[in-house]
């Protein structure tokens, strides 16, 4: 079963400072019927003004990845970490048994876009840990590339949950196969460009959610950007 979410559908806002939309109820947008997919329970799409960012917050208890899509990204919080990531840069953060910090454009003259997805890890209480990593952007050619994955390793976050998050460009008419078992879920946000997923088209900034398949085809209508997310019921 497919489900897409176009969009224009989902719950946007524009604060000035800060502009996005949210595919998850988060925040001011509430809505029982759309509280999670699996274990991940955000994804957030943020656009922040340049000098601008959420000043010290806590959190508890998340997965946390931040996913840089363009921009400077700048972390810091109470573990003493500071990191700045750009494109081909990924955030993780546990939250664990409680954390605080703090997220900012680290230009004063260029937006940064990033997309923040939160999970619920397998087991509460963990120790906060933090980490920054980098991809190699010209490996999304043509491949799902993992991006963030239980296992972690080198161009890989890791993630204290049963879940991989990959990233992809392909060309217009190409095709990546995924499989999995029915009992897992998919999540896919389509970056830019259009895909087509079992006759069905996914187009800029559209999302969908993907439970009981064991097969995807994956085509670009034209060249596209997207990510995939598998994820345990």
């Amino acid at each position: 079963m497919l489900t897409i979410y176009p969009a224009a559908e989902r719950f946007s806002f524009d604060r000035g400072w800060l502009r996005g939309s949210h595919s998850f109820a988060f925040g001011e947008y509430q809505d029982e019927s759309n509280m999670a997919f699996g274990p991940m329970r955000v994804c957030n799409d943020d656009f922040i003004a340049p000098g601008r960012g959420f000043g010290a917050h806590p959190h508890s208890d998340m997965e946390i990845i931040s996913i840089v899509l363009s921009g400077a990204l700048r972390h810091e919080d109470s573990m003493g970490n500071v990191a700045v990531s750009t494109y081909g840069g990924i955030q993780r953060m546990s939250a664990g048994s409680g954390v605080i910090h703090t997220e900012h454009n680290a230009s004063d003259e260029e937006e940064v876009n990033l997309l923040q997805l939160w999970f619920t890890p397998h087991t509460r209480g963990l120790k906060p840990s933090y980490e920054a990593i980098t991809y190699d952007t010209d490996l999304l050619a043509g491949q799902l590339l993992p991006v963030v994955t239980p296992q972690g390793g080198e161009g890989q976050a890791f993630i204290h949950q049963d879940m991989t998050v990959y990233l992809s460009r392909l060309q217009s008419g190409e095709t990546l196969h995924f499989t999995q078992t029915a009992e897992r879920k998919v999540f896919l946000f389509v970056i830019e460009g259009s895909l087509m997923v079992h006759g069905q088209e996914l187009n800029t900034r559209d999302t969908a959610r993907i439970e009981a398949e064991e097969q995807l085809g994956l085509t670009a209508g034209q060249p596209v950007f997207f990510m995939l997310v598998d994820l345990p019921e």
